[in-house]
């Protein structure tokens, strides 16, 4: 397996090897990896001819230096687990020099106002720092086609409009969401939790589909008024946002229009640690 820290190696090997004139599978990660990681490299694998993980956790997207600080970071235990697909796939796992040139800031981004909803309401500058080391990722490693999860659906949104308005030339590709047995979405941030903390957590997903159950009948307000409700029956978590919006838009669901489509989003605080999970309405 090929394991390149610089971008000038990883570009030297795909022309060095003509690898740069067919088609590239790039997953993005910050690390950490899980079954959803893989299963997105399994897609890619399927796909294209060659296929490069990143393994960055990027600062600039990073509103609170105490999470920087304490996610996870297992490059070892995460090459392993990329073995266990295949030992084809070249790994880029930069340094923030490599990446930022010595200039670790965020370019500013207008997304048409998905920037501003949900994470961008509680996280300011996260998706600019998104933008930016996506936009990056993409000059570095020129892929045909790259690899999110549904799991953060704003983000996948955010970068589709960014491959659009930079005229980015990359298909983006969107991949259901992987979760636990007990129906916890599968994270990087679960890492962080403990056994009983894991086992708590799939509150978030049974209140997700009860609320899903309760959109087919009730208004989008009365909807969020059971969920915040429910929240408060469980005093080891701490509803940060539950928001009903449209899929294209992200806008706030007011009134419940047949012709548009409907996710739910949520984060939530367990033990400090943030969660996020989202399900679609329709």
């Amino acid at each position: 397996m090929h394991i390149f820290n610089k971008k000038v190696d990883l570009n030297n090997y795909l022309k060095s090897n003509n690898l740069d004139n067919t088609t590239i599978g790039f997953v993005p990660t910050m690390g950490a990896l899980h079954q959803g990681h893989l299963s997105l490299l399994q897609q890619s694998i399927e796909n294209n001819v060659t296929t490069v993980i990143s393994i960055f956790v990027n600062p600039t997207q990073f509103n609170n230096p105490e999470d920087l600080k304490k996610y996870p970071r297992t490059l070892e235990n995460d090459v392993e687990k990329i073995k266990t697909i295949s030992d084809k796939i070249l790994v880029y796992a930069p340094t923030v020099e490599d990446i930022y040139e010595g200039k670790t800031k965020s370019q500013h981004y207008d997304f048409d106002g998905l920037e501003n909803q949900m994470e961008g309401k509680f996280r300011p500058g996260h998706f600019d720092g998104v933008g930016t080391v996506v936009k990056r990722l993409f000059e570095i490693v020129k892929p045909t086609n790259a690899y999110f999860g549904e799991k953060d659906f704003q983000q996948l949104q955010i970068v589709k409009k960014l491959v659009e308005k930079e005229k980015i030339p990359v298909n983006i590709i969107g991949c259901p969401i992987f979760r636990e047995d007990n129906g916890l979405a599968m994270s990087s941030r679960n890492e962080r939790l403990s056994t009983e903390e894991k086992e708590k957590s799939t509150i978030i997903f049974k209140i997700l589909n009860n609320a899903k159950t309760l959109f087919g009948t009730k208004s989008a307000h009365e909807v969020s008024d059971f969920v915040t409700k429910a929240f408060k029956k469980h005093p080891d978590f701490e509803l940060e946002y539950f928001e009903i919006a449209d899929e294209a838009t992200l806008l706030t669901c007011v009134r419940k229009n047949k012709t548009k489509k409907y996710r739910a989003f949520i984060a939530v605080f367990v033990n400090k640690i943030r969660l996020i999970d989202t399900i679609s309405l329709n």
